[in-house]
């Protein structure tokens, strides 16, 4: 069975330099129906205003990723790393025992869009640690590719929990497949559609989670775009 989660019933905050959209519970915005899905807590689809930003901060615990949109995100932490990240590209920080960073939006004219993931880690108390996806030609081209994984493997980004994230973007005429194995769960975040998740069709914003094992179908429009996540 498909569970469809629908844009316009996410949670909502205006900061003015901030607009976010929340698909889970986060900060004042509390649903006991929506506190994640397995062991993703976190999906928070965030414009920032040309400028803005989220100040440093720490965090302790968490799988914390950003899959930009459109515009560009410049990241620092504790840890030493300073980046700028560009639409289709991840940046992956793994806050273990503790770590502070910061997220602006560096263009002066341009607003940011982009997603802020959280996963809990299969443990406490690891060494924080960051790794970043940034597409190869090749993979700039697929319909899905794996950004995201537990071992790195494609040269994904890693992460410290059973969880593979893929980034697809459907071609219309042909079908994604995705293998769901027993006892894995899916969630599929779109971030344009129109998308098709087996029979169900998805639009910008929507969620959708499945827990049964076997083959599942994605199909979308030409210039649609969904994060996949496949979670123990």
């Amino acid at each position: 069975m498909t569970i469809i989660r629908r844009s316009k019933d996410r949670g909502h905050a205006d900061h003015g330099w901030l607009d976010s959209r929340h698909t889970f519970s986060f900060a004042d915005y509390h649903d006991p129906a929506h506190m994640g899905f397995r062991t993703l807590r976190v999906i928070n689809e965030d414009r920032v205003a040309p400028g803005g930003g989220f100040p440093t901060h720490p965090h302790r615990d968490m799988e914390i990723f950003s899959y930009v949109v459109e515009g560009a995100l410049e990241h620092s932490d504790s840890l030493g790393n300073g980046r700028i990240l560009k639409p289709g590209e991840i940046q992956l920080m793994s806050a273990g025992s503790g770590v502070k960073h910061s997220e602006f939006n560096p263009s002066r004219f341009e607003p940011a869009h982009f997603l802020q993931i959280w996963i809990r880690p299969r443990a406490h108390g690891l060494a924080p640690s960051y790794t970043e996806w940034r597409p190869d030609p090749a993979q700039a081209r697929a319909d899905k590719v794996l950004v995201i994984s537990p071992d790195g493997r494609e040269r994904s980004a890693v992460i410290h929990q059973d969880a593979d994230i893929y980034r697809v973007r459907p071609v219309a005429g042909r079908e994604i497949i995705h293998g769901l194995g027993a006892g894995r769960g899916m969630w599929l975040q779109v971030i344009r559609g129109p998308v098709w998740l087996d029979d169900a069709e998805l639009g910008d914003g929507d969620g959708a989670s499945v827990e049964t094992a076997g083959e599942h179908r994605i199909r979308g429009e030409d210039g649609a775009e969904a994060l996949l996540f496949d979670l123990g």
